[in-house]
């Protein structure tokens, strides 16, 4: 049988600002309760406004906490989680469990803040597919190409990390303007001004911007706030071209039509028939430098995921590695191409170098979760 603590958990920040663009998420309570066998535990309930949810399409639910006011925010650890968190396939009320205060000596801390937030994700069947990468844009012949490749299920972000949800993420780390960059306050560019305090505000109608101007340092650094990374080369082609079958390989009933298609939408150049079906160079698609995430929606990959070419080109988790590069410089891999790049540089296989402390105008990143910790 449980009993209640007397000691009442405060759920701080339940809905956070929409202009963060994380998914809705309200009412969240949390409670201090005890189990006769397992010691305290802490009941998170939060409500879940997303109708259209699914396994295909469903949410990433991580969170945060902090002791007091003064205190840091900490990532709840998803192995120390049961119920409703992670990947979440459907709307409504939901709950997670957070078991082991006990052990980081929470039991009878008065107050306890919790956000929790939500990240929509695409769900990548494992299995084998097409990879033919290009490495050093073409001019790296001493990286073995790979013909077909096997992963196993992942879940990647629908759409780049925004200025809003960066912005966010900020507001909670940014002491002494660690993760900000000075380019950032140029509105037309991005549009994240430091302020006195670090209270990191955000130029109006850039919230659902792509982020750029970050480090390959500070999109890990974002992504591990989140308990998540960025995606491998091969994870992020699979997710633009699809793997042998859409249903992965356990079930095999879905043959992928295009395997080994130049774009996420198929083999039409991004501007043929005069409809452009990404953000690539010129301002010929609507947009002359970034779009808001979405803007293409209608030219998703095979799974679902959004402006996966063009817009802002895409840090990935790999380094650049050839028998020059090695242990060298510490280059890591950029793919999809950006809106300053030329239509044919948008594609499935064309590879980018970027130093990581690099901070660029036309980089940005999406986020991964794999199945490590699940």
């Amino acid at each position: 049988m449980k009993r209640f603590l007397s000691a009442l958990i405060l759920a701080a920040l339940a809905c956070l600002p929409a202009s963060a663009q994380w998914l809705s998420i309200n009412n969240v309570t949390a409670k201090l309760e005890n189990s006769e066998m397992g010691g305290a535990f802490l009941k998170i309930e939060y409500d879940l406004g997303v109708k259209d949810l699914s396994p295909a399409e469903p949410a990433y639910v991580f969170a945060r906490y902090r002791e007091s006011a003064t205190a840091g925010w900490k990532l709840i650890p998803q192995q120390a989680l049961r119920g409703d968190h992670d990947i979440v396939e459907s709307t409504g009320k939901k709950k997670m469990l957070w078991w082991g205060l006990g052990s980081l000596g929470l039991t009878n801390a008065p107050q306890l803040e919790v956000r929790v937030r939500g990240i929509r994700v695409v769900r990548v069947p494992g299995g084998e597919f097409k990879m033919k990468f290009v490495p050093g844009g073409g001019y790296d012949e001493s990286r073995t190409q790979v013909e077909t490749a096997t992963l196993p299920t992942f879940w990647m972000a629908k759409y780049e990390t925004t200025i809003g949800m960066y912005a966010d993420y900020l507001n909670e780390t940014g002491k002494d303007g660690r993760g900000w960059d000075k380019h950032m306050a140029n509105a037309e560019r991005c549009g994240i001004k430091r302020g006195e305090g670090d209270v990191y505000t955000i130029a109006p109608g850039r919230e659902k911007f792509p982020i750029n101007y970050v480090s390959w340092y500070d999109a890990t650094a974002f992504l591990d706030w989140c308990g998540l990374r960025l995606p491998t080369e091969a994870e992020w082609e699979k997710t633009l071209r699809g793997g042998l079958y859409l249903d992965g390989d356990e079930a095999k009933k879905v043959p992928n039509p295009k395997p080994e298609r130049k774009y996420p939408w198929g083999d039409e150049a991004p501007d043929a028939g005069g409809v452009w079906r990404c953000n690539a160079d010129g301002d010929a698609d609507g947009f002359a430098g970034l779009a808001p995430v979405g803007s293409f929606d209608k030219f998703n990959s095979p799974y679902g995921a959004c402006d996966i070419v063009g817009n802002v080109a895409e840090l990935t988790l790999d380094w650049y590695a050839t028998s020059f590069h090695a242990g060298l410089d510490g280059y890591r891999m950029v793919r999809g191409g950006s809106f300053m790049d030329p239509p044919a540089g948008c594609d499935a296989v064309t590879g980018a170098t970027q130093l990581p402390v690099k901070r660029s105008s036309i980089s940005g990143f999406r986020a991964l979760r794999d199945t490590r910790t699940k």
